[in-house]
């Protein structure tokens, strides 16, 4: 299939890549996995056996008319330990590779047919100047944005830094969640030609 690039022509890609299904339940399990296994898992809180203190026993058994109690360390004490405490654990779930890669054509395929997926020979900042880029943005109309390249330069980074709405990634650096954050994706024909010989 061919997919119209902007300023005239056209770029020949893979049907299979870029003309696949919508399948929104495998894309939902990717993103979901991709942002799991981001999270830390090292949050920790003792419980009552590991709190310091608590060794003898606070008053008496009898006679001074309160609910009898055997330690302070208990979870209904100040200082004491947590009833259900959060230990260090690993968040992260897997995802084959098939499953993944099916995945990112199904989010390509669906930007193509909802005329997200923008494609321009190259992307040129003669300086690394914010406003330069934001300049060149305006000319296609764009905002909010994930520029895809094939290699990033220092320039393109350098001025796509302090804009908190444009994103700059490599083909290598690429994940699905960058993909359905922004509304549009501007591409060079080398990523595009580098996503569709990962994903084939």
């Amino acid at each position: 299939m061919k997919l119209a690039m902007h300023g005239g022509g056209s770029l020949e890609v893979s049907e299979g890549t870029f003309g696949a299904k919508f399948n929104e339940a495998l894309i939902h399990q990717v993103i979901t996995a991709y942002m799991a296994g981001g999270r830390a898992g090292t949050k920790a809180q003792k419980t009552r056996a590991e709190v310091r203190g608590g060794g003898r026993k606070p008053f008496k058994q009898k006679g001074s008319g309160r609910a009898r109690a055997g330690t302070t360390r208990g979870p209904i004490w100040v200082g004491g330990g947590r009833a259900f405490a959060a230990k260090p654990r690993d968040y992260s779930q897997k995802v084959n590779r098939k499953m993944y890669q099916a995945a990112m054509r199904s989010v390509f395929s669906e930007l193509v047919r909802q005329d997200r997926l923008i494609v321009v020979d190259d992307i040129e900042i003669a300086r690394p100047k914010t406003r330069d880029l934001v300049a060149y943005l305006q000319g296609f109309g764009l905002e909010r944005v994930l520029i895809l390249v094939d290699e990033c330069k220092d320039n393109l980074r350098l001025s796509a830094r302090n804009l908190h709405w444009v994103e700059v990634v490599d083909v290598g650096s690429l994940n699905p969640l960058a993909l359905v954050r922004f509304e549009k994706v501007l591409a060079t024909a080398a990523a595009v030609k580098a996503v569709g010989e990962r994903l084939s």
